[in-house]
């Protein structure tokens, strides 16, 4: 069972399979190396609260073996299954960071902060971080995350309305 203050979980990784035959998985990263998943100890794999005992890096992937994982099969059975942590657990940001999950759930404003919808996800395809805003009427469009088009003032999102399809 969660505290309210470490319900909030943040996905590091996904398992894409198992790796030999000793339960190793294979895990698709979503930071920038293994190191994001190499500070913690205590894991969440599919829900399941695992000890990280080794990662390997290589890229946007690694391998990892968690205790309690000891063969092919069990590796398998969590194919699919994201690696998370605790939100409260992530290093602290410096000025103007942020990370992808605060920003999901928060509501988007014009600058005189009329309602446009809520910020439903955030991708990054190289060319920097796109905010998808659902409208109430359930139409969604992608933003960039830059000023002037869109900036983070406290617990919402600023958006020039121009920029909503």
């Amino acid at each position: 069972m969660t505290s309210p203050a470490t319900d909030k979980r943040v996905a590091l990784a996904a398992v894409a399979g198992a790796h030999g035959v000793k339960g190793e998985l294979r895990l698709k990263l979503f930071a920038d190396s293994a190191d994001s998943l190499a500070r913690h100890s205590h894991l969440y794999v599919g829900g399941r609260e695992l000890i990280l005992r080794d990662v390997k890096g290589g890229g946007k992937t690694a391998i990892a073996r968690f205790e309690g994982v000891s063969d092919r099969s069990a590796a398998e059975a969590l194919r699919g299954q994201l690696v998370e942590i605790d939100r409260d657990k992530l290093p602290p940001l410096e000025e103007g960071e942020y990370y992808h999950a605060d920003l999901i759930g928060l509501s988007c404003v014009d600058d005189s902060g009329n309602p446009l919808g809520k910020v439903v996800a955030v991708e990054n395809f190289g060319a920097g971080d796109l905010l998808e805003v659902e409208r109430s009427n359930g139409q969604r469009s992608l933003i960039p995350f830059r000023e002037p088009i869109a900036r983070q003032d406290g617990e919402r999102i600023v958006i020039d309305p121009e920029f909503l399809a």
